[in-house]
């Protein structure tokens, strides 16, 4: 730390120089003495006292010394739950026939659903369309021949052994397509958690090595980032997709499925902001 000097001894001179200029019958003669009046700092040292900004600049970049790194990490888990998609078309001249037709079976699918133990809150009936049917003899003439409509129903929270049995039951029922069958996990939320921890861990390795080969060290994480949660990424495809128009030949079809999950992948990705002091 640092020190004033103060020297008395000029003013003494300076004392004596005035008197002399009032009063020319007074002489002054200098000091045999000198007195040097050290001032020391909080800490006792000696020194002498300095400003300035040096110190807190250094301070200041040594704080702005960062690292950031980038980090993802998988947890595969087998999926345990189906979501399918069922579709079913009905044909008529008449629109209003074709519509009838249509909501009886739906309402035949949707009581098998029921028999079966699906809860209510997990059918959904998802789109309707009905659209009239042409022929074109030539000549470019358009001759309306009927109506197609066809309806849509998802049913979620299918267990995985449950999911053959309503893929044959339904198309006895009256579905005429199995438009999608998807798997997803119960526990995707969990997994993804511990997936979020270990890149956390992959990335303060990824930083403190890059630390020590700069001679640095790690000290606070200043920000995380986490790259955009794949939600997409909670149903797997099971490729399952039939055209079953021709009821006799569906049930053969969904007969030889082959109902296997394997397992899927859950990804999280994060950029991580640490603070690095020199070692």
């Amino acid at each position: 730390m640092k020190k004033n000097v103060i020297l008395t001894a000029g003013s003494v001179i300076c004392a004596g120089m005035i008197l002399a200029a009032c009063a020319p019958q007074v002489t002054t003669s200098m000091p045999d003495v000198l007195t040097v009046q050290v001032v020391g700092n909080e800490t006792g040292e000696a020194g002498l006292e300095q400003t300035g900004t040096a110190g807190s600049g250094q301070t200041d970049a040594a704080e702005m010394r960062t690292v950031t790194v980038t980090a993802a990490e998988t947890v595969k888990v087998a999926p345990d739950m189906a979501r399918i998609i069922y579709e079913i078309t009905t044909e008529d001249k008449d629109a209003e026939v074709c519509q009838q037709k249509n909501s009886e079976t739906l309402d035949a699918v949707l009581a098998y659903l029921k028999d079966q133990g699906v809860e209510e809150k997990s059918i959904q009936t998802s789109d309707f369309s009905l659209n009239p049917q042409y022929e074109y003899p030539g000549n470019g003439r358009q001759v309306l021949v009927g109506y197609e409509m066809d309806t849509q129903l998802t049913v979620s929270d299918v267990p995985m052994e449950q999911v053959g049995e309503l893929l044959t039951g339904a198309v006895s029922a009256g579905v005429s397509r199995i438009q999608d069958v998807s798997y997803y996990a119960s526990g995707y939320d969990e997994a993804y958690d511990r997936a979020l921890a270990l890149a956390m861990e992959m990335a303060k390795e990824k930083a403190e090595s890059i630390a020590h080969a700069g001679g640095c060290q790690v000290t606070d994480v200043l920000s995380v980032t986490e790259s955009a949660d794949r939600q997409s990424g909670r149903y797997v495809d099971s490729g399952i997709s039939r055209n079953l128009m021709a009821k006799a030949a569906a049930e053969d079809s969904v007969a030889e499925m082959a109902v296997m999950a394997g397992e899927m992948e859950i990804e999280a990705e994060i950029t991580v902001v640490y603070r690095l002091l020199p070692r």
